[in-house]
């Protein structure tokens, strides 16, 4: 993601990096985990085997590593898992969020409508702030913003194993944006063949996918090579709303014995027409598709036109390394480096900036004051992310215990340039008009214990404490300037309690307490407060041999919660608050049915009341105390279902549905507010064919989105402003509302051929 304020990237040393440090850096990293995925293939092959064998240490050191990361049956957590076999008949290009529409208690929506470029996700009507990723149990979310723009790894989900999600307080090993829910992704394990694999897809929209993957399978048992190289080009529902996406993975593994290492480099270059604007309420029913973006007026108001540049370029690059060592059938350690570089900028033609806030001069032509220019913008956004994680980890008869620690450090440049102005005034060439410099330092520790008291019961603790140092200091956009320095200094219990009725049923009862600091947003907003979340969690899993369910009863109450206020910054980025004492009650049901051997259901359900306590609003001048009111982006309604026919290994159908109930888009519960409910269905086909001479495999996918063309919107924005000029010694409070119309039936049509 370029500058929409956000990316991350880090330092393990908590120095000043100067810039030519940090190019050095970068260089070594790069140099060095080239080395590592490179140097892999000139071990002697005739090295001494291990005692244990080969595939019984890979399953095991590949388990080890997952059982630290990620929550289990034994433990008192709701989650839902995903697997690359779940992912694979929907993967034809559009980002991650979207293929995970279908889980509990989870809202996706889509800028461009399609689902490809820039798409969000909130879980149990958190967002992406409050959903923490991690990637091979490195912190994804942006330092400064604490989102996540998926946009900046177009076509991960081919790479990807598996996929954990955690609703409710996560995990310690999922770091500190776990608010809402928590998203642990493990990328592909070594494969023991080796393998080509060529897949292309298109569809509506003139959406275009290339994807090209490899491995050269274990090597003298112990070395492996893959990659993927991947495109993706789409015009978007949305008018002008393209995506231009580039994609790279390269992955090196050795693994003898009870070691494991992996070297990763991935990343992606993605340019996006932009699209956050939205439609007002008469341009949803007269032109739903316009975009407001690159307008260019000429002097009378006329409309001549639209930017053809008006775009995100972003690129970011990630290098990773984990070594996995095993001690004994207990013990066992892992240790993980990670480095992002994100550099890029979003480009904005703007009819009228002020020459002051561009720190220029105003021109005097003859009598006549210029103080405005129509003009070009670029705003930049240079960062630098490093984390080291570690974690011990043994593995009794009772007895399971994680220890780990976290060390983390961001620092992030901020700037703005002057592309073209009409008038340019006293303008050098790329003249800046801001800049500044944020920095977030990061430390935790944290230790889990999951002991089985006896035959029925199984007692889970997690504690964690985190140290978050923040600056930020230089001059923004509009003379204005951001002066921060805050520390904060969290502990986070988790305890909780397991009874098992059955080998195949569990019913859990737990409490976790999660604090988290406010993000960049939200100092420039004002002088905001932490946040401090209860989160009580009550449920039920079983999973027998055609009928698994679980049914999960939660309470999250908030101090200080910052909610979304429905609107939207100067650069599209949500608007957040302070809002006191607030409350999440719900409900989550999720179920997986054998109906016959061939037919497969798995619903799920999520029921819930959002609420604001004693909300006060200033309406016409007069602070108002509301009383209880909805929290925004909160549906008290989400259900999905996934319909599945394999009448064989090679052939399956899958009818997908998802309503997403009634919301607010503000805090007010004003009927302008609303967004609608929907209800949509998509028809997902797969076929797969082969071995056919030396081709080992064909797949077919045919995606089938929104197949009954419902009209609905998924997103939106709610704000207010104060008239105090129309009516002489009178307030009156005026609403506006924005929303992201969705496409209509749409198809993706893929196939794939490995070799």
């Amino acid at each position: 993601m370029p500058p929409r304020e956000v990316d991350c990237l880090f330092i393990l040393s908590t120095r000043i990096v100067t810039p030519l440090f940090v190019k050095q850096v970068r260089m070594r990293i790069t140099v060095f985990i080239c080395s590592c995925v490179l140097g892999l293939t000139s071990i002697n092959a005739q090295e001494q085997q291990a005692k244990d064998s080969l595939a019984t240490t890979t399953i095991s050191l590949e388990e080890v590593s997952v059982a630290g990361l990620r929550a289990r049956k034994d433990q008192p957590l709701s989650f839902s898992e995903v697997t690359k076999e779940d992912l694979k008949a929907r993967n034809l290009g559009q980002d991650l969020p979207i293929l995970l529409n279908f889980l509990p208690s989870v809202v996706t929506t889509s800028d461009a409508g399609a689902g490809i470029g820039y798409t969000g996700i909130r879980v149990r009507g958190s967002d992406a702030t409050r959903v923490n990723v991690t990637i091979n149990g490195i912190p994804y979310n942006d330092a400064e913003s604490q989102g996540t723009f998926w946009v900046n790894m177009p076509d991960f989900a081919s790479s990807v194993e598996s996929i954990q999600l955690q609703r409710g307080v996560g995990t310690s090993t999922n770091g500190s944006s776990a608010f809402g829910a928590s998203l642990n992704v493990l990328t592909n394990a070594a494969s023991q063949e080796a393998y080509a694999q060529i897949s292309n897809s298109a569809g509506s929209f003139g959406t275009l996918r290339h994807s090209l993957k490899f491995s050269t399978g274990l090597l003298n048992d112990k070395i492996e090579i893959a990659g993927r190289l991947g495109s993706i080009a789409s015009n978007g529902y949305i008018d002008r709303a393209s995506s231009d996406l580039k994609s790279y993975f390269l992955q090196g593994v050795y693994q003898e014995g009870n070691t494991l290492i992996k070297a990763l480099v991935f990343g992606g270059h993605e340019i996006t027409y932009q699209s956050w604007f939205g439609v007002d309420p008469y341009t949803l029913e007269n032109d739903r598709t316009y975009n407001f973006a690159g307008e260019i007026y000429d002097d009378n108001g006329n409309l001549n036109g639209y930017y053809d540049n008006q775009v995100d370029n972003y690129k970011q690059d990630h290098y990773q390394l984990h070594w996995n060592q095993r001690y004994d059938n207990n013990w066992s350690s892992s240790v993980g480096l990670n480095y992002t570089y994100g550099r890029g900028f979003y480009e904005e033609y703007e009819n009228s900036l002020s020459l002051s806030d561009l720190r220029l001069d105003e021109l005097s032509v003859g009598s006549t004051s210029i103080g405005e220019t129509a003009g070009v913008i670029q705003k930049w956004l240079d960062n630098d992310f490093y984390v080291l994680t570690t974690n011990l980890h043994h593995q009794g008869a009772q007895t399971d215990l994680v220890f780990g620690m976290l060390m983390s450090n961001y620092q992030g440049d901020h700037f703005g340039n002057l592309v073209w102005a009409r008038y340019a005034s006293n303008a050098q060439p790329k003249h800046e008009f801001y800049r500044n410099k944020g920095e977030k330092k990061e430390f935790s520790l944290f230790g889990k214990i999951t002991h089985q008291l006896n035959d029925s019961f199984t007692a889970y603790a997690d504690l964690q404490y985190r140290r978050v140092d923040y600056t930020a200091m230089g001059s923004l956009n509009e003379l204005g300037s951001i002066d921060i320095a805050d520390d904060f200094n969290f502990f986070n219990p988790k305890l909780g309690l397991t009874f098992h009725a059955d080998e195949n049923t569990q019913v859990y009862a737990s409490y976790a307490k999660a604090q988290r600091e406010p993000n960049r947003s939200d100092y420039e907003n004002g002088s905001p407060r932490p946040e401090l979340l209860n989160d009580f969690e009550l449920g039920y899993r079983s999973a027998g041999e055609r009928l698994k369910w679980s049914a999960n009863l939660y309470y999250m109450g908030y101090k200080d919660q910052l909610v979304l206020t429905g609107e939207l910054d100067d650069v599209g980025a949500p608007v957040r608050q302070n809002v006191g004492d607030s409350y999440r009650l719900g409900l989550e049901i999720e179920g997986s049915i054998a109906l016959t051997n061939q037919l497969l259901w798995q619903p799920n359900l999520s029921l819930s009341r959002n609420k604001n306590r004693d909300f006060k609003f200033q309406r016409d001048g007069q602070l108002q105390n509301l009383g209880d009111t909805n929290i925004s982006y909160s549906p008290s309604i989400i259900g999905g279902s996934n319909l599945v026919y394999a009448p064989s290994t090679q052939f399956q159908i899958g009818f997908l549905s998802k309503y997403v109930g009634e919301q607010y888009l503000g805090n007010i519960d004003a009927d302008l507010s609303k967004l609608d409910a929907y209800f949509i269905n998509d028809i997902n086909i797969r076929y797969a064919i082969g071995p056919l001479g030396w081709v080992k495999a064909i797949d077919f996918s045919l995606l089938v989105n929104n197949v009954f063309d419902t009209t609905f919107e998924s997103n939106g924005y709610f704000y207010t402003y104060d008239d105090t000029w129309s009516t002489p010694n009178q307030t009156t409070t005026i609403e506006g509302v924005g929303y992201y119309p969705q496409a209509g039936t749409n198809f993706l049509l893929g196939a794939s051929f490995r070799f």
